[in-house]
């Protein structure tokens, strides 16, 4: 996780609020879905094709379903093609 401090206090307090959490566990929330989505594009495409061989994904699959979850993130991560997702992952 990055050391990054939140500094929108008007989410974390919106958080906070319709959840019922605490502010040091809804910033704790925040911090951790902003984590997510800073992940680099480069460390998704590799975690994911792992996780997808792991469930018996054949190449072929994975490099068509990364690129498409790729356009579907809510921070947007440069469209990559089957080619560039394959030379992600093995360089």
């Amino acid at each position: 996780m990055h050391d990054v401090p939140v500094t929108d206090a008007d989410l974390v307090a919106r958080i906070a609020t319709s959840t019922g959490l605490s502010p040091a566990e809804a910033e704790r929330v925040v911090e951790d879905v902003l984590a997510w989505y800073r992940e680099p594009v480069e460390e998704y495409v590799r975690r994911r094709h792992a996780s997808l061989r792991t469930y018996g994904r054949r190449n072929e699959e994975i490099y068509a379903q990364i690129a498409a979850e790729l356009r579907e993130r809510l921070v947007a991560a440069p469209e990559l093609s089957e080619r560039q997702v394959r030379r992600t992952i093995y360089g």
